[in-house]
């Protein structure tokens, strides 16, 4: 199909099989951006939003409202790319940098897909231990559902599984609500900014490092294509990826106010390193009980997401480069390695933490290592956009230049506070 066929075939909508579909496209469209963005609240950003406010206060709360801009700013690049090419993040990138630079990418996102997923599966077995649920049967069952999701076979089952899923994050704005924060101290402390401290720049990487992740990168523009979204579609999918920034922040900034209002009842400097940390600082502002199912609840909605995006993101950018079929369209038959890398993702993760109790800990660490790939991450995304889509809509003028200074500037801070 030559380029002016496949973009016309691309601007043509979907028939919508439902007339409430027909009058409202969004609903349609409306599923990447939101999933990759709950999903990028996982139990690795928890933790380092719950340190960040237990060990600075609200002192990182304007950050978490400023990487909201960050954010979308990345992930509509990878909503154009996947709109206007159809295809997903390492096939384009192996057909317009050749394969070794596509393995490259390939490499940082299978690092980060690993450190992701030992976090979220360790966030899981934490919350089962919260209730006395021992680790060796929170995992099997744990998997079981991850793979049992997988296998729907449509992209759209699996979509609305994990949105279901990750909605229970909205547990922490109950944490955050019934903490009743010190406005003042929160006023007073938001604007002070100890950028001269080396353990604040670290946070501050950590945090940049928890927002923008590279299996994101490569979920939302495999999702889009795995969808067939098309040019009429655009706008639709730019606002889902608006709202999804939005909601991602706000779970954050949830988490970092209640764990800020701890400080008065556990006092300054204390570490939060462990689910049972986090949980025995902030849920008592609900009660012992109560506190402890919500904030369960809101981990483990938090984890089981995280956990399919960071596997299926795996699966599809694996397939982009090795050039196997991958889709949820297909049957484990039709696509064995697909579901054998998912597979694999999910297994192995759960196998890990069964037998290696404390990764949990590796949480902020993580976080910390995605900040330092991001030059690789953002360099890929941005030079693509400046060459691989249609001339009408790549990145060029003011919005290029806005673009590479906001790249620029966030690759400075990850990267300096993570060294």
């Amino acid at each position: 199909m030559s380029d002016s066929a496949r973009e016309q075939s691309l601007i043509t909508p979907a028939v919508r099989p439902f007339s409430l579909l027909r009058r409202l496209p969004f609903l349609a469209v409306f599923g990447p951006g939101l999933l990759v963005m709950l999903a990028d609240t996982d139990v690795g950003s928890i933790i380092t939003a719950g340190q960040s406010g237990v060990q600075w206060g609200y002192r990182l709360l304007l950050l978490q409202f400023a990487l909201i801009p960050v954010l979308y700013i990345v992930q509509e690049l990878t909503v154009r790319l996947g709109v206007f090419t159809g295809r997903g993040h390492g096939e384009l990138i192996r057909d317009s940098f050749g394969p070794f630079w596509a393995w490259v990418s390939a490499s940082s996102l299978a690092i980060a897909s690993i450190g992701a997923l030992l976090t979220e599966f360790s966030g899981v077995a934490g919350v089962g231990e919260l209730f006395g649920i021992p680790r060796t049967l929170t995992m099997p069952l744990a998997a079981a559902a991850l793979l049992s999701i997988a296998l729907t076979g449509s992209y759209r089952r699996v979509e609305r599984a994990a949105i279901a899923v990750g909605l229970f994050e909205f547990a922490f704005f109950v944490i955050a609500a019934a903490a009743r924060p010190d406005l003042g101290a929160l006023a007073s402390q938001s604007i002070h900014f100890p950028i001269g401290n080396g353990d604040f720049r670290y946070l501050v990487a950590a945090n940049i490092g928890a927002v923008i992740m590279p299996w994101m990168i490569f979920y939302q523009q495999s999702a889009v294509a795995d969808k067939k979204l098309g040019v009429a579609d655009y706008r639709a999918a730019r606002w889902d990826t608006a709202l999804g920034a939005i909601v991602t922040q706000l779970v954050m900034i949830a988490v970092l106010v209640a764990a800020a209002a701890a400080i008065g009842t556990h006092g300054a400097g204390t570490s939060l390193n462990t689910i049972g940390d986090l949980s025995g600082a902030i849920t008592p502002f609900l009660g012992q009980s109560l506190g402890k199912l919500v904030f369960g609840m809101g981990v483990l909605g938090a984890g089981l997401v995280a956990a399919i995006v960071v596997s299926l993101a795996l699966a599809w950018g694996l397939g982009e480069v090795a050039g196997y079929r991958r889709s949820l369209e297909y049957n484990p038959r039709q696509a064995p390695w697909f579901y054998a890398v998912y597979a694999l993702c999910v297994v192995g993760g759960a196998v890990a933490v069964m037998v290696a109790p404390n990764l949990v800990s590796l949480n902020v660490g993580v976080q910390v290592m995605n900040g330092l790939m991001l030059p690789v991450v953002l360099g890929f995304l941005v030079r693509l956009a400046m060459v691989a889509l249609p001339r009408q809509v790549r990145l060029k003028g003011w919005y290029l230049a806005l673009v590479l200074a906001v790249s620029g500037i966030t690759c400075v801070f990850s990267v300096l506070g993570g060294l």
